[in-house]
């Protein structure tokens, strides 16, 4: 079907198109350099990276800048920009345990091997708004950097490696283990050249679940913690840290680390499963790029129930948790609906008038008119 009111609207697409680019530059400050955007907010370049499927932190910066800081529209940017890419090849499966850590903490338990490293978090402020940060420049951050570490020891111990916490109830035989969480037999699932069935694997609803748009997760896993659904979660160990990245090295064979990247991986132990065997917690697994600690989480929850094998709530629905938390599908669906419907509306308009007149609703309003 084509929409005869389309034609000859190029122009006026292109003067909006300019009109979007104006707004973005039309104030007095100076202009926001992508690597300002990087290095300035850098949690919503990761989220954009996380849910444009794509580990390029520069790139997501400028489709942050592009998009004018519509974080559904510059996860779009980059995972069409993705998809243009030549597939290199696949890196190698590696545990999290290789991770440099800058950020570690568990509310299971209060002491844990290596330490609670809370990191970089602002979770443990006010949320005050801090007017300080109206007049930044770069004698203040001078200063605060000097405070910052002048106090810091010549030397720090920093361990290489950290041990799982979930491992203290594994070694316990406390601990249910997913179905194929540890050796999955076969290929791995790609979700980005193969199309969704139901019920899915495990590695595709993992990947499904990496690049999900944050709120849309959140919302769904919040509904499982409040009661509608079976879910109510303790985060046993939540990560963020640098992961090494390793492939075959295309002539020898050997795995080599070519780089590493930003992760952050949660862990949340749920419900004790009776089972055939005695009790134990069951495991939810959530890992996304960059640090975006409630992705991670509510990926973690979503993971856990939709390993339920009766669902009783949407969130324990594998299709409807999968197909609904995709943001860029969602957000295009519903942009579509900015586009012209008018043929479509005037079918619907015509079938509405001729069903009214059946009814005879039009004569009964001539009738009540008559009779005023």
């Amino acid at each position: 079907m084509s929409y005869v009111a389309v034609k000859g609207g190029n122009e006026a697409i292109e003067r909006a198109c300019q009109l979007f680019a104006h707004e973005r530059s039309k104030g007095s400050s100076p202009p926001l350099g992508v690597e300002q955007i990087r290095e300035q907010l850098p949690l919503a370049v990761d989220r954009v990276m996380g849910e444009g499927s794509l580990y390029a932190p520069t790139l997501a910066a400028l489709a942050l800048k592009q998009a004018a800081g519509d974080t559904f529209e510059a996860a779009f940017m980059l995972r069409a920009f993705r998809a243009t890419q030549q597939r290199l090849g696949y890196s190698l499966a590696l545990g999290t345990e290789k991770m440099r850590i800058v950020r570690r903490i568990s509310s299971a338990f209060k002491d844990i091997p290596g330490g609670q490293i809370l990191g970089a978090t602002s979770d443990y402020t006010l949320r005050l708004l801090d007017f300080d940060l109206l007049e930044d420049d770069e004698s203040r951050r001078r200063a605060f950097r000097e405070r910052l570490f002048s106090h810091l020891p010549a030397e720090a111990e920093i361990p290489a490696t950290f041990p799982k916490v979930i491992d203290i109830l594994r070694r316990e035989g406390l601990l249910e283990e997913a179905p194929d969480a540890a050796r999955q037999e076969g290929p791995v699932f790609d979700i980005t050249r193969q199309p969704l069935t139901f019920p899915t694997g495990r590695s595709a609803t993992l990947q499904a679940l990496a690049r999900g748009e944050t709120g849309g997760m959140l919302a769904l896993a919040y509904s499982s913690m409040r009661g509608y659904g079976n879910i109510h979660p303790t985060l046993g160990e939540l990560r963020v840290g640098y992961l090494p990245l390793t492939v075959r090295h295309p002539v020898s064979g050997e795995p080599y680390v070519i780089g590493e990247v930003k992760i952050t991986e949660a862990e949340v132990l749920a419900r004790m499963q009776a089972g055939d065997g005695p009790p134990k917690f069951s495991l939810g697994y959530g890992l996304c790029f960059g640090q975006n600690e409630i992705k991670a989480i509510s990926m973690a929850v979503l993971e856990r129930c939709t390993r339920t094998t009766h669902p009783s709530c949407p969130a324990e629905d594998q299709e409807f948790v999968l197909y609904h938390t995709d943001g860029i599908e969602a957000m295009g669906f519903c942009n579509h609906w900015k586009l012209p419907h008018y043929v479509d509306f005037l079918s619907d308009l015509d079938r509405l008038r001729k069903s009214r007149e059946l009814a005879g609703v039009g004569q009964d309003r001539e009738d009540n008119d008559a009779t005023a």
